[in-house]
């Protein structure tokens, strides 16, 4: 069975006084659910001292397509596992819209960070209009498929996929229950036809607005395994609670 897990995905809110009181609150209540935080790059010195030895594990929201050169900017993936990150969100959907992230593009990230040793939380979702014109599941079909081109069996076992439609990250909207499963299940079958094991095994997280009172239910779905948290992972209530569901 599955283990659930519950990344925090603080995007691009922190400081040093605040990450601390909250990360204390968290480390010190256990969950159900496997809990990790995804926070700014500054912040990784933090997490890595404060939560080592403890049962909540830490990453980046992003990485480099390119190891080492003249970057300006830029953070590899060797430069990360370095401050021991255990994940790295490639292709959030905010990367993909106000940097004009290609679908080949998050396939090298997912890749980078693989060979540095971290796993890819590799995120894919629609935009509204996309939804409504029923687009949907083709969608999603070709952002998981350059993933799925770029990386061999033993790769693809190695990361955590996150659905995310693009008209419920911070809008308060919540796709239903029925509505993600349905996707969670296209994304397995999609994987299932590279290898029925690989995706038997494979984490599928949801993201968009998921709170203390609807996470339950989102969870409860067969190929829903957890959830990618955005302003609730900043409460360390809402979070814990999250995990407990």
């Amino acid at each position: 069975m599955r283990q659930k897990l519950v990344i925090g995905n603080w995007k691009m809110h922190g400081s040093l006084a605040a990450n601390a009181a909250l990360l204390d609150a968290i480390k010190a209540t256990p969950a159900n659910a496997k809990l990790a935080v995804c926070v700014p790059f500054p912040y990784l010195a933090q997490c890595q001292s404060l939560l080592a030895g403890s049962q909540v594990t830490w990453g980046a929201q992003d990485v480099s397509a390119e190891v080492r050169g003249a970057f300006t900017g830029e953070v590899a993936a060797p430069m990360l596992a370095e401050f021991g990150c255990a994940y790295v969100l490639v292709g959030h959907s905010e990367r993909r819209t106000y940097h004009g992230e290609t679908d080949a593009v998050v396939a090298a990230k997912a890749l980078r960070a693989l060979e540095a040793g971290i796993v890819p939380v590799v995120c894919v979702g629609e935009t509204l209009a996309e939804r409504e014109a029923g687009q949907t599941e083709a969608v999603v079909a070709r952002q998981l498929g350059a993933v799925l081109e770029a990386l061999s069996i033993e790769q693809l076992d190695r990361i955590v996929l996150a659905y995310e439609p693009v008209w419920a990250i911070g809008t308060g909207k919540t796709a239903s229950s029925a509505q993600a499963q349905a996707v969670h299940a296209a994304l397995r079958a999609q994987v299932a036809a590279k290898d029925a094991g690989v995706a038997s095994r494979m984490a599928i997280l949801y993201g968009g607005s998921v709170k203390p009172d609807n996470a339950a239910e989102l969870f409860s779905m067969s190929d829903i395994d957890g959830g990618l948290i955005g302003g609730a992972s900043l409460k360390a209530d809402d979070f814990l609670a999250i995990g407990n569901a």
